[in-house]
C-alpha cells in the first residue's frame, strides 16, 4: 500500500513543479467544434468594395444609459476601397500590421530600457465623470486593422472621423496650415476657426507629460511616431470635443501640421490608453467598453465611457506595466483548441518583474500574436482537427490555410482563451478562420512572434463587447453585444 502511495504522490510532485503547463479544464462546457458559415464569409469578402457609409448615422443594435455616444465604423464603410480585389486588401492589411506590431514591441523595449515618466494628475482636468458613448467603426479598407469613430471638434464643433486606438495616449488632429498632410474624408481642421482653441504653455503639466515635446516661442510642440513609418508633429493644445451631445472642454490634442501615414480617410487619432494623456484620463473616467464590427461590414457599433461591465460578462484581471503605462494587460491563464488545453510553459502568458513580456489587449493590431512556442502548439492541435479540410499554401503571415471552395458549412476545432478563476471566452469560428480572397482561401488567423510580448488583435474581437473596469482593475467580454 506504501508503494502505491508514494507513486502517486511521487506523480503529483512532478507534475506541480514542472516547468510545462498541462491544465486540467475547469468545470465548464467546452465545446471541441464550432461552425463556419464559410458562404456568408465569402459574400461579405465581394460586398466589402462596394461599402460607402449612409448619410445618417446608423444606430447600435446595443442598449445604452449613456447620454454620450460616439459610434466605430469600418474604414470600408467610411472612404470604399481602392484595392483592385479582397486578396490584395489583405495583404496590405497584413503588412501594416506588422508595422504595427513592430512598432509596439519597440516602444515597450524602449521603455523597459529607458523609462521617463512625467507627473501629471488627474485633477488637472475640469471634466467629471459622466457616462459618455460614441459610434465604432471598421477601419482596414486603406489596408489597417484601425476603427473609426466621429467626434466633434472645437467651438462651433466640427465633426471629423477619428481612428481609435487602445495603443496609443496622444490624441491628435490634422490642422491648417499643413506643411504636409495627408488626404481625409473632411476638410483640414482650422484652429483659427474656433473660439475654444488654446495652444499650451511649455511649462504646462500636460506639455511635460508628452514622451517627445519641444518648446517653441514658449508654445509646447508635440511629435508622435509610428512603426509603420507614419508620424504626426505640430502645436500642443487644448480643444473642445463633442462626444454624442455632451461638449468636453479643455481636452489636450496634439495639432498636426506635419502628419504622414497609413491614416488615409480620419482626421486624427484617439487614443484610449492607459497614459495620462488618453482620453478615458482626459474625461476623468474609471471605465469604457467597446465593440469592435466586423472588418468587412458596414454595420457600426459604439464605443462608451462611464459604463459598467454587464453582469454576465466574462471577467478577466486587468493588468499594468508599470514601465508603460499606455497598454491594458490581460490576465490569460491558457488557451484550448477542440475542447483540450495547449500544454505551453507556465511563464508564456505572465508579464517579468522588468515589464517584459505578458498579454496586452489591443484594437489596433488586428491578427493576435502569441510566442512562437505557444502559436505552433495552438496551430498543430488545430491542423489535427482538420484533416478533412483541403490545405493550401500559406499566405504572408499565414501559414495554416484551406481550400474550403465549394464548401457552405465546415466544422472546425473550437478556440477559447481562459482566465485565472476558471472563466472562458469561446471565440466563433469567423474570428478565428478568416477568407483572404473571394474564391474561398481561408487561413488560421494566429500569428507566432519572437517577442515575449503576446498580443490579442481586433479580429478576435469581433462582434464582442471589450469592457475596461479601471477602478477595479477587470476587463469583461461579452458576446454579440454590439
Amino acid at each position: 500500500m506504501c508503494s502505491h502511495r508514494c507513486f502517486l504522490l511521487l506523480i503529483f510532485f512532478l507534475a506541480s513543479h514542472s516547468s510545462v503547463t498541462s491544465r486540467i479544464l475547469p468545470k465548464i462546457s467546452v465545446t471541441t467544434t464550432t461552425t463556419l458559415d464559410v458562404t456568408d464569409s465569402i459574400r461579405k469578402t465581394k460586398d466589402a468594395s462596394s461599402f460607402r457609409l449612409n448619410q445618417q448615422e446608423e444606430h447600435s443594435q446595443y442598449p445604452t444609459s449613456s447620454s454620450f455616444s460616439l459610434q466605430l465604423h469600418s474604414r470600408a464603410s467610411v472612404r470604399g476601397t481602392e484595392h483592385p480585389d479582397y486578396n490584395s486588401l489583405t495583404l496590405a492589411r497584413l503588412h501594416r500590421d506588422s508595422a504595427r506590431v513592430k512598432s509596439l514591441t519597440a516602444r515597450l523595449n524602449l521603455a523597459i530600457n529607458n523609462i521617463t515618466r512625467a507627473d501629471l494628475k488627474h485633477t488637472m482636468y475640469t471634466t467629471e465623470q459622466e457616462e459618455i458613448e460614441a459610434p465604432l467603426i471598421s477601419g482596414t479598407t486603406q489596408g489597417s486593422g484601425e476603427y473609426f469613430t466621429r467626434v466633434g471638434i472645437g467651438s462651433p464643433a466640427r465633426e471629423v472621423y477619428m481612428v481609435l486606438d487602445t495603443g496609443s495616449d496622444v490624441n491628435w488632429l490634422q490642422c491648417a496650415p499643413c506643411a504636409q498632410c495627408y488626404h481625409q474624408t473632411e476638410p483640414i481642421f482650422e484652429p483659427t476657426s474656433s473660439s475654444s482653441y488654446a495652444t499650451l504653455s511649455c511649462d504646462a503639466p500636460q506639455c511635460k507629460a508628452l514622451e517627445a515635446s519641444e518648446c517653441r516661442n514658449a508654445t509646447c510642440l508635440y511629435e508622435v511616431s509610428y512603426g509603420d513609418g507614419s508620424y504626426t508633429a505640430g502645436d500642443f493644445a487644448t480643444e473642445t470635443f463633442t462626444i454624442g451631445s455632451a461638449s468636453v472642454d479643455n481636452v489636450a490634442v496634439g495639432c498636426g501640421h506635419s502628419n504622414q501615414g497609413l491614416f488615409v480617410g480620419a482626421a486624427g487619432l484617439l487614443g484610449l490608453g492607459g497614459g495620462l494623456l488618453a482620453l478615458p484620463s482626459q474625461l476623468n473616467t474609471t471605465s469604457f467598453s467597446y465593440c469592435l464590427v466586423d472588418r468587412d461590414s458596414d454595420s457600426s457599433s459604439t464605443v462608451e465611457f462611464g459604463s459598467d461591465i454587464p453582469s454576465d460578462a466574462v471577467v478577466a484581471p486587468l493588468m499594468r506595466n508599470h514601465q508603460l503605462d499606455t497598454f491594458y494587460y490581460l490576465g490569460l491563464a491558457g488557451i484550448s483548441v477542440g475542447g483540450e488545453m495547449l500544454e505551453i510553459p507556465a511563464s508564456s502568458f505572465e508579464m517579468d518583474e522588468s515589464g517584459g513580456g505578458g498579454v496586452i489587449i489591443d484594437s489596433g493590431t488586428a491578427v493576435t500574436r502569441l510566442q512562437t512556442g505557444v502559436y505552433d502548439s495552438l496551430r498543430d492541435a488545430f491542423v489535427k482537427g482538420t484533416t478533412d479540410l483541403e490545405r493550401t499554401a500559406g499566405v504572408a503571415m499565414f501559414d495554416t490555410c484551406y481550400d474550403l471552395s465549394g464548401k457552405t458549412t465546415i466544422e472546425v476545432p473550437s478556440v477559447a482563451f481562459h482566465f485565472p478563476g476558471g472563466n472562458m471566452l469561446a471565440l466563433p469560428a469567423k474570428n478565428y478562420m478568416i477568407p483572404v480572397d473571394t474564391v474561398g482561401t481561408f487561413c488560421l488567423a494566429f500569428a507566432p512572434t519572437a517577442s515575449s510580448l503576446a498580443i490579442i488583435g481586433n479580429v478576435q474581437q469581433q462582434g464582442t463587447r471589450v469592457g475596461f473596469d479601471l477602478a477595479n482593475s477587470l476587463i469583461g467580454f461579452s458576446a454579440n453585444k454590439c
